[in-house]
């Protein structure tokens, strides 16, 4: 499950996060973007619900120093021993240079970079190592972990994916479809984790599934990476006037032109016995961890979707 829900504070987050275990949840991720941080929901989870894995999906490896990503990782590392995944990700130019004031360069690299560097400091070492996008000089947490988290990388074409392959812990995906999890799989070794966030809306209303979910995918699939994303996936022709429309200022125009089965694809929708039938599909394909992202605006409110959606259900 995504935490904090799309409906509510973290604040008001935790009578229904303490309620995830008992429902048959075993996960809860945070997101990072223009809400709550990447870090303190978990911590916070980490206290409501000692039982569910915790993990960041995902924390830009560009608007924190490395050291102060590893200070926040080794903390949260040390509030649920073994049972913290760190998420980490190239991000975008937007969230990283327009909102973060930082610098968007070599988004594959500093990643890489961030991912070796993580390795080391949070087994404890002291790094002293200059890397292709940054330079430590002398670094080592006061105190390291006992048991290092996993780190995962968000990942979303070849290159990334075998990155996350050869030297993380897993993959992180985002907006792809049953079938898609095939593609992204086959670049992946059997035993990688890979995990996805998936964006639900429990109505049968199908035109107001779709409305919700035209909005959405307008304001993801034009950002560059998922533009090329869902080229390598195969949309690219059908995405492209919904591209262009967006590239000339025409928001609603960009909106409107999103076919039908293009929101079907990518958002789960309808009643929960169908919702929890499809995001089956998902597992069935290939996809080890599906993390729910209830939406609000469907037949119920967030707290029943996340109660009828439940593995438990």
């Amino acid at each position: 499950m995504t935490i904090p829900f799309h409906d509510r504070t973290l604040a008001a987050s935790r009578e229904l996060v303490a309620k995830l275990p008992s429902l048959g949840y075993t996960d809860a991720w945070s997101a990072e973007v223009n809400g709550a941080d990447g870090f303190t929901p978990l911590a916070l989870a980490a206290e409501w619900a000692p039982s569910l894995r915790l993990g960041s999906a995902i924390v830009p490896a560009s608007t924190r120093g490395p050291g102060l990503l590893a200070m926040s990782a080794a903390t949260l590392a040390d509030l649920a021993p073994g049972r913290f995944v760190l998420g980490i990700g190239s991000s975008s130019p937007v969230i990283v240079e327009r909102w973060n004031a930082g610098v968007f360069a070599k988004p594959y690299a500093r990643t890489r970079d961030t991912l070796r560097f993580l390795r080391r400091a949070l087994a404890g070492e002291k790094v002293t190592e200059r890397y292709e996008t940054f330079e430590i000089k002398g670094f080592r947490l006061e105190h390291a972990p006992k048991t290092p988290p996993k780190i995962v990388l968000a990942a979303l074409r070849p290159r990334m994916l075998h990155l996350a392959r050869d030297e993380a812990d897993g993959a992180i995906t985002n907006w792809l479809s049953p079938q898609d999890v095939r593609s992204v799989r086959a670049e992946l070794a059997p035993e990688t984790e890979l995990i996805a966030r998936l964006f639900v809306v429990v109505t049968e209303d199908a035109a107001r599934a779709r409305e919700l979910g035209r909005r959405m995918l307008a304001a993801y699939l034009t950002v560059p990476v998922y533009a090329a994303f869902h080229e390598w996936l195969g949309r690219g022709e059908v995405l492209r006037p919904m591209q262009e429309a967006w590239a000339a200022g025409d928001r609603t125009g960009a909106v409107k032109a999103i076919p039908d089965e293009v929101v079907d694809d990518l958002i789960v929708h309808g009643d929960a016995a169908t919702c929890r039938a499809r995001i089956r599909e998902y597992v069935a394909n290939g996809l080890t961890t599906p993390v729910l992202s209830p939406l609000p605006g469907g037949d119920v409110p967030i707290a029943q979707a996340v109660r009828e959606l439940a593995p438990h259900t």
